[in-house]
């Protein structure tokens, strides 16, 4: 389990990354060697500071070694389904994952918060669907869909870790 203080230290460091968040054009355009015009579109619809984080995950997971295309469209399109949720509820929602969900249920009272909460809540599956729809092969849909509880043998957890610590 970790302790307070690094989960603490974790969020403020996500927090900071929201706020800066932004992607290179090179970056960018490095896409087009391994993702489709799909996923490519779907990657640009989401939040920049999801697209970052994606981006981050997939090197992370070259960094581990990673050579399974699959795996990086899994990591780069994990958190399709978060959309514009906004720094604030995902603060709420943060703290309603440490604490409880009675956080969640009074961020929800928050006008207009309801429906990124239940979004972030909701994330895998939604984030599944999507790439399901942008024609993403089954194994990276199923990788996004158990992301919080990893099934593949191979490279669900790695996925998990690369998540957590990026």
């Amino acid at each position: 389990m970790r302790s307070t203080a690094s989960w603490w230290a974790s969020k403020v460091r996500q927090f900071r990354a929201h706020l800066r968040a932004g992607v290179a054009p090179d970056e960018r355009a490095a896409l087009e060697d391994w993702t489709t015009r799909e996923q490519r579109r779907l990657f640009d619809a989401m939040h920049v500071a999801d697209r970052r984080h994606g981006l981050d995950v997939v090197a992370a997971l070259h960094r581990a070694g990673v050579a399974d295309r699959d795996v990086f469209v899994a990591g780069l399109l994990h958190d399709a389904g978060k959309g514009d949720a906004g720094v604030l509820p995902r603060v709420a929602y943060s703290l309603g994952q440490a604490w409880g969900s009675w956080v969640w249920r009074l961020a929800g009272a928050v006008p207009g918060w309801r429906e990124p909460l239940r979004r972030l809540r909701d994330h895998a599956e939604l984030s599944a669907a999507l790439t399901e729809r942008a024609g993403c092969s089954e194994r990276t849909v199923a990788l996004i869909r158990h992301q919080d509880a990893p099934q593949d043998p191979e490279f669900g957890e790695l996925l998990r870790r690369a998540d957590e610590a990026n």
